[in-house]
């Protein structure tokens, strides 16, 4: 190997720069993130049917006298909720397919800021931004005040800050 040859390759090492222990810790987090989405988005589309048909055996709980003041409070009002049950059944198809590509999306864009490229974080959010939306345009508005939604919504945008701070990092 000649000098010259030697000098690139040295070059190319040092210009390479190291991947921020902020960054892969995110990223990290957000391959895990995927995979419980993964399983969560498959999972809900296997039990629609049967939430749908066991949609009055719940109703009779929320509506037994003995059940807690709060788990009656998180299930939310009664006929949103079984309003929720059956959007959720009706839409489970489109509903499976757009989580999927959200799921895509946060994965290949969490994939290329590992590479430190800077489009990463646009694929990234809107891959986020299309799950929280998604959510809202299948099953109703009504989801927005479920606890589960203002707590994955709450994470999704956390990720998203969190990203952005780290935007900095990303070079290509």
């Amino acid at each position: 190997m000649s000098n010259y040859e030697q000098d690139n390759l040295q070059e190319s090492a040092f210009d390479k720069k190291e991947l921020p222990t902020g960054l892969n810790v995110l990223t990290i987090l957000t391959f895990i993130g995927c995979a419980i989405g993964l399983l969560s988005s498959v999972w809900s589309f296997i039990s629609a049917k049967k939430s749908y048909d066991e949609r009055d055996k719940v109703m009779d709980q929320m509506n037994n006298p003995d059940m807690p003041s709060f788990a009656k409070k998180m299930m939310g009002d009664p006929e949103q909720f079984m309003l929720m049950i059956t959007k959720g059944y009706e839409n489970r198809i489109p509903i499976l397919i757009v989580s999927l590509i959200s799921i895509v999306l946060c994965f290949v864009g969490a994939l290329q800021m590992r590479k430190l490229q800077k489009q990463g974080f646009l694929i990234y959010t809107i891959g986020q931004l299309l799950g929280i939306v998604s959510v809202i345009f299948f099953i109703g508005t009504f989801m927005v005040t479920t606890t589960s939604f203002l707590i994955a919504a709450a994470i999704g945008i956390i990720f998203i800050a969190m990203y952005a701070v780290n935007r900095k990092h990303l070079v290509y």
